[in-house]
């Protein structure tokens, strides 16, 4: 037939080719047909790299997404405004008036009153260690706890089993305290949201305990804990900052892992009312140097690491299940490493990479609260050489 004659005579059929991407396969072989037809033009390199490389890229940026973040972090934040760092000067045996003149404040006729607030979930041992520090200038204690943290995990009220047991009998006279319902609000993911709310339940607390005008405040969390010389210095000397941050040495999971001296958000304020407002971020410029410290994760107990990383605002640092696991736990404390596996929080390379690594081990424990010395049996997991922690 003409038709199936080519131009030069020869014969030509449209479903014949001695190419097999060029054949006309059925519905039924063409989906083969045209997957070899991909991977003829792909050698063996690429199949390696498509098949085995990226998956590893991809699973290796799921584990360790987090940290890849956090170290690029001085490409994508600035560090924060530096802070006016006011020299502190202490000595035993030197007179206040001295002691105020050497900052620059003058001195009162007499001090102020003084209220420490805190929210409280669990550090029972931090609690005391606190309250024993600061009990001989502190006018009233104001402590509030929720049935539930910050996430939104129900808890029993720690603090009142413990008060029921007259452990605090001590500061019964000056202690005023609440206890709040959580919210426990459905598909609410933010546990900044709860902490918010409790901390204008701990302003309403404060003015039920009696706070006025020109009273000390001191905001800080119950692990960051300021030495009973600074308060007395604040609460002796005139003119001091309206709101005050105070410079914490910073410790990690007892005083044996002295991380640095960054700790910046505890705070003293000059109360003013319907202006001063219970936070903890960063409210002023002014930060007083070495006034005391924060102990972060300084539990007694393995069970109680667990909850606090459940349970606290950064709960989505917990990426897999084994990080809860309590034999890991206990030999990321004793390494002095991060129990989230995270790269430093820092917002330069330098010192990131200087601060990678677990934390060096210190056995200095001088300057140390006095009460955590005069009952160091009792508290012997705070102290440098007894990294082993209770189970339950």
């Amino acid at each position: 037939m003409w038709w199936m004659m080519s131009e030069n005579g020869g014969h030509y059929c449209s479903k014949k080719s001695d190419d097999l991407c060029g054949t006309q396969e059925s519905d039924r072989g063409f989906g083969i047909t045209r997957l070899c037809c991909m991977l003829r033009g792909i050698d063996l390199k690429s199949i390696i790299f498509l098949l085995v490389i990226v998956p590893l890229c991809v699973m290796g940026v799921y584990i360790h997404g987090l940290k890849i973040s956090y170290f690029l972090r001085p490409l994508w934040e600035s560090p924060p405004k530096p802070f006016h760092e006011i020299p502190h000067y202490h000595h035993e045996n030197a007179s206040m008036e001295s002691l105020c003149k050497l900052h620059g404040w003058g001195v009162r006729e007499y001090p102020r009153r003084v209220y420490d607030a805190v929210l409280f979930s669990t550090e029972v041992e931090l609690l005391t260690i606190r309250w024993q520090e600061l009990y001989p200038y502190v006018t009233q204690f104001v402590l509030l706890e929720s049935n539930s943290t910050f996430t939104g995990l129900p808890k029993p009220l720690v603090f009142a089993s413990h008060r029921a047991d007259d452990e605090f009998k001590f500061v019964e006279p000056r202690l005023t305290y609440g206890s709040i319902g959580g919210r426990f609000k459905k598909g609410e993911k933010n546990p900044f949201y709860e902490e918010a709310y409790q901390r204008v339940a701990l302003d309403q607390l404060l003015r039920l305990a009696g706070i006025t005008d020109d009273d000390l405040l001191i905001m800080s969390d119950v692990d960051e804990i300021p030495s009973r010389h600074t308060i007395n210095l604040l609460r002796w000397c005139d003119d001091i900052p309206e709101i005050l941050h105070l410079r914490l040495k910073n410790y990690l999971y007892s005083f044996e892992f002295p991380v640095d001296d960054k700790s910046w958000r505890a705070s003293v304020h000059r109360y003013k009312t319907g202006k001063t407002k219970y936070v903890h971020y960063r409210q002023s410029d002014e930060i007083l140097a070495d006034s005391g410290w924060h102990c972060s994760f300084c539990f007694r107990r393995i069970s109680e690491f667990v909850f606090k990383m459940k349970a606290y605002s950064h709960y989505d640092r917990v990426r897999f299940g084994h990080y809860l696991n309590p034999k890991r736990v206990q030999r990321v404390i004793c390494n002095g490493d991060d129990l989230f596996d995270m790269i430093p929080e820092e917002y330069t390379f330098k010192d990131i990479i200087g601060k990678m690594g677990p934390i060096p081990h210190s056995y200095s424990a001088v300057h140390l609260p006095a009460y955590l010395l005069e009952n160091a049996e009792r508290y012997k997991f705070l102290l440098p050489g007894n990294c082993l922690r209770d189970k339950e």
